[in-house]
């Protein structure tokens, strides 16, 4: 059987190991349409490869990612002393806990259970939050079966949006957020841009890409302020919320 060029071409770079190598073979073409709004063309032979991540293990962070709590200590964190109990960090009252890193836009993947004991009902029910850059609120609460307003139970973005669906797992049982957070922009005082979040709780998508209207703020209505990178928070509200497997990706740009 007689190959075409960029068929032989194809099948030395595969040979000779991967994307990388299928890059330096020429794989693609140069005489194709430019793709609208970018300086590249349609399969065009110039474009670099992804850079290759391992990804994790059943919901285990992969290789690129900044592991901020593994089960084994607080070392990433700052704030209150929380304990660590079975492999999960525990509200203890002590204040909430804030990165010491910084992040900008970012995906980050956490596990969180409220208590298995039901001892209040609506915001006083396993109330949290994952406060994304110390301003941008997704509502941790039990919401299993429990009445609340909408933009303050479990998975809301809090005081502003409800989730699209009640995902909620009975008390007691881990839960996973798994969040893409694109960060705001200004041009000075000016926001041009929004913060943009998509959740999935426990794998049901309940927000995709939804602007927000500003950081998160009770009962009153959300105004952006310039800020740059900041720090990831877990809400200290009084109820004893465990988190574990939590880690974070920063996310680049689209060459």
């Amino acid at each position: 059987m007689q190959l075409s060029a960029p068929r032989r071409l194809l099948l030395i770079a595969v040979l000779s190991g991967g994307a990388l190598a299928a890059q330096q073979a020429g794989v693609g073409y140069d005489d194709t349409p430019l793709i609208p709004g970018s300086s590249f063309r349609v399969h065009d032979s110039k474009r670099v490869p992804p850079p290759v991540v391992t990804p994790g293990e059943m919901g285990g962070p992969p290789s690129d990612a900044v592991v901020l709590f593994d089960g084994t200590g607080l070392t990433a964190w700052e704030g209150g002393a929380w304990t660590i109990a079975d492999g999960a960090m525990v509200v203890n009252g002590t204040g909430s806990l804030r990165t010491k890193q910084s992040f900008g836009d970012c995906q980050l993947h956490l596990e969180w259970a409220t208590p298995a004991e039901v001892v209040s009902e609506s915001q006083g029910r396993g109330n949290s939050g994952v406060i994304l850059q110390g301003r941008y609120e997704v509502q941790v609460l039990d919401s299993y079966e429990n009445v609340t307003y909408a933009d303050g139970q479990a998975a809301a973005l809090y005081g502003q949006y409800p989730p699209l669906k009640n995902a909620c797992r009975p008390p007691g049982e881990w839960q996973t957020y798994d969040i893409v957070f694109e960060a705001p922009k200004f041009d000075g005082e000016t926001c041009t841009a929004p913060a943009y979040v998509t959740v999935m709780h426990n794998g049901v998508l309940v927000h995709h890409r939804q602007p927000m209207t500003g950081p998160v703020a009770h009962r009153n209505v959300a105004k952006y302020a310039p800020h740059g990178p900041a720090p990831l928070t877990l809400q200290d509200h009084g109820n004893p919320v465990r988190y574990r497997n939590v880690w974070i990706r920063e996310l680049g740009t689209r060459d």
